[in-house]
């Protein structure tokens, strides 16, 4: 059995690093992987991400597969292939050894997958948040509009103003991740990646 450790974009130190992989694992276990789970490590930065993925990767046994997952920060060109793009983004050189099938991108970023689930930011944020409107394919949403919606949406909330480090894990740990999938063609790749690897055929 392989055994898949994730390296995610996230976390920081203390209690936000096991907010962090908490909220992923959660995320994971609801999108039907509970009893094939991989390991979540939270790396904090994106180029810490990218070192603890590079090292995992140049020391890697073979019953082990690391993969990396980080924000795009931009939209992805149609070719869909994650390194072309964090090339040409943030000019990361794809580690020795890595495949295209161990590096995966939230596109454009982690709070894009919460708009995918409206319902679940209503029961978070509760009274007096004001949804904003659904839309088909998040990740042709702007980062920048990503996060501005989601603090127009609650700012009157009874949890206030979204706020990264105080909020988003929380949510990762509510949201539906079959609405994600739908709605996010690199999250969807990212779960079927999971499945491939984790649960026995």
């Amino acid at each position: 059995m392989v055994k898949v450790r994730i390296y995610v974009e996230g976390g920081g130190r203390g209690k936000l690093k096991s907010d962090c992989r908490e909220g992923f694992q959660i995320f994971f276990e609801k999108a039907g992987l509970a009893r094939h789970m991989p390991s979540v490590v939270a790396c904090g930065s994106r180029n810490d991400t990218l070192k603890r993925f590079r090292t995992a990767v140049s020391s890697v046994r073979p019953e082990e597969l690391p993969l990396l997952l980080v924000d795009s920060e931009a939209p992805v060109s149609s070719n869909g292939k994650p390194w072309d793009h964090l090339l040409s983004r943030d000019y990361w050189q794809r580690p020795e050894g890595a495949e295209d099938k161990q590096t995966h991108l939230m596109v454009q970023c982690m709070e894009s997958w919460f708009l995918a689930d409206i319902q679940a930011l209503r029961r978070f944020f509760g009274g007096r948040f004001k949804a904003p409107t659904e839309q088909a394919n998040i990740e042709k949403i702007p980062k920048q509009d990503v996060l501005k919606r989601l603090k127009n949406a609650s700012r009157n909330s009874q949890k206030g103003e979204y706020h990264k480090g105080r909020h988003s894990f929380a949510i990762l740990k509510q949201i539906d991740p079959g609405k994600v999938t739908a709605s996010s063609q690199y999250a969807n790749r990212l779960v079927e990646t999971l499945r491939k690897h984790l649960i026995p055929t």
